[in-house]
């Protein structure tokens, strides 16, 4: 047993950063086959475009910093190229701002942007991303446009990714978005991606046919899921919790804002996006919660948009559900727009229709085919720790309603869904565990990712004391060395990272936060300096 335990000890502590790794500048364009590895740091400097043909690895673990002192730093995967940036649960890759933790801020630097060859439904097929029309002073225009008429397109994929800090005004309403995905096909695959402390959208679809799922919008300023120009992809899994603090000041914010386009038109293809599993935490704790002014909707349904939304909760928000004109009126009455089985808690407004001819929204969204219902309160639903900054946990509670109801049996969903029971993006099992972070601001992403070897282990050994072991809520680390600079990261046996955050109450002592996990043993990995240890925990609630 003691060498069953070594050797997975051994293997955690590969796992862990140590290094500082070299930064290397990124600017222009990439060409060919470009492989960044997680013992450098990639810095972009402006816009960095790869160029059709060309493919970019990034491997598990990698850091890429937009640069805060080139205003409007982004990546740009341009049609008929590919990144493949694929992380794991304990190495995820991280997109983030150049800035020390204490100057970082929501728009340091422009974000990601994947164009791709799927319809879009502006004229001629082909439209041109916000930002600067993102005209590359180095290549030429076609490297900012992004459609087709390849559906089945792929650019890549993005799988345990990060993006922080991302989204920048070129102009009022011409801002890219942490993530801006553009005519992007369906053989592009996006999965546990989290996009946090965005100025502009987390996630932003352009017309094109990409499936997602897993996905985090976490503190941002504008829209969390913002959908336009003919997109008509699945996504099914995620989650998004809002700043109560911070919201837009010129368009308002949102969890769902989705159009066919600025103008309203019927051009095909039209948007018709399915969404179902999701989980919208809005600003409004309860009702006597004080949110930014400019907060409006959990969904607002628009522009003759055919979103639909299956299987979710909307809690919290000034106005739960709003759909908007006689267009998507029409749209919900003949079965093209369609909200089943989807909660509404907690919301000043539940429900609104406004615009047009009357319309009553009501017996439409309760009519006993849909399936959906209101709670009046944000507590109804029974999430364990939904507005909890640091560390939220969106399980639903052991007897949270929110654990059945569920249902696939609309024909939306007859392909690209995961038949679950539950409502929401989580049952029981929490999947943003390890990869996440909801602490960026803590995170100082100088170090490389070089494992410590045995004999450093025995030579470097820290001296610390952990408490109460059996654990139930909270772990302490204590010392009589000053642990300014510590860290530390719970693992599995299996060597599966289970959260890294870790809040400093002073010198000599730190806490790890352990409620929402399950019981049974890990390993806590404790570094400060060249210093480190690893300790058995158990977990008994």
């Amino acid at each position: 047993m003691k060498k069953i335990f070594t050797a997975l000890m051994l293997t955690c502590i590969g796992t862990a950063t140590f290094a500082q790794a070299p930064v290397k500048d990124i600017s222009g364009n990439l060409t060919g086959t470009i492989n960044w590895v997680k013992d450098t740091i990639y810095l972009l400097k402006g816009k960095v475009y790869v160029k059709a043909g060309g493919v970019l690895n990034i491997a598990p673990g990698t850091i890429i910093k937009g640069d805060k002192a080139t205003p409007g730093s982004a990546l740009i995967i341009t049609r008929g190229a590919q990144i493949k940036a694929v992380g794991t649960p304990n190495q995820p890759i991280v997109f983030t701002s150049s800035a020390a933790p204490a100057d970082r801020d929501r728009g340091d630097w422009a974000g990601v942007a994947i164009a791709g060859n799927a319809k879009a439904n502006m004229n001629g097929g082909i439209g041109t991303f916000e930002g600067g029309n993102l005209a590359n002073p180095d290549g030429t225009i076609a490297d900012g446009q992004y459609g087709g008429l390849n559906d089945l397109d792929n650019s890549g994929e993005l799988k345990y990714v990060r993006i922080e800090y991302a989204g920048f005004a070129f102009a009022t309403n011409n801002e890219l978005n942490s993530l801006t995905l553009g005519g992007v096909g369906s053989g592009t695959k996006i999965s546990y991606v989290q996009c946090s402390y965005g100025l502009d959208d987390a996630f932003e679809f352009f017309g094109g046919t990409v499936n997602a799922s897993h996905l985090v919008a976490f503190r941002g300023n504008d829209d969390d899921f913002d959908t336009d120009f003919g997109y008509s992809g699945k996504i099914q899994f995620g989650v998004s919790f809002r700043d109560t603090a911070v919201a837009d000041g010129v368009s308002g914010a949102n969890a769902f804002e989705s159009d066919n386009d600025g103008a309203s038109s019927g051009n095909n293809p039209y948007t018709s996006c399915v969404f179902s599993n999701m989980t919208l935490v809005g600003p409004k704790f309860n009702a006597n919660t004080v949110a930014d002014v400019n907060f409006r909707n959990g969904a607002h349904i628009r522009k003759n948009s055919r979103m639909s939304l299956f299987n979710s909760i909307v809690m919290g928000w000034p106005n739960g559900l709003k759909i908007d004109g006689d267009s998507c009126h029409d749209a919900a009455d003949n079965g093209n727009l369609v909200i089943k089985n989807t909660v509404l808690a907690g919301c000043t407004k539940q429900l609104d229709s406004t615009s047009g001819a009357v319309w009553n929204i009501t017996p439409w969204f309760n009519t006993m085919s849909n399936a959906n219902s209101i709670l009046a309160n944000t507590s109804d639903v029974q999430l364990t720790s939904p507005f909890n900054y640091n560390a939220p946990d969106f399980r639903p509670a052991a007897a949270s309603p929110m654990l059945s109801g569920a249902s696939f049996t609309d024909a939306k969903l007859a392909t690209g869904f995961t038949t679950v029971n539950y409502r929401g993006a989580f049952g029981t099992d929490d999947w943003t565990l390890g990869w996440t972070n909801f602490q960026p601001d803590t995170m100082a992403y100088t170090e490389g990712y070089n494992p410590l070897s045995v004999n450093d282990l025995l030579a470097n050994k820290l001296s610390v004391s952990v408490y109460p072991n059996p654990a139930q809520n909270e772990i302490y680390i204590a010392s009589n060395e000053n642990l300014q600079d510590l860290s530390a990261s719970l693992y599995t046996l299996d060597g599966r990272l289970v959260t890294a955050s870790v809040r400093k109450i002073s010198n000599n002592q730190s806490m790890i936060e352990v409620s929402r996990l399950t019981n049974g043993i890990y390993l806590l990995h404790i570094t400060s300096g060249i210093k480190s240890s690893i300790e058995k925990i158990v977990i008994n609630k």
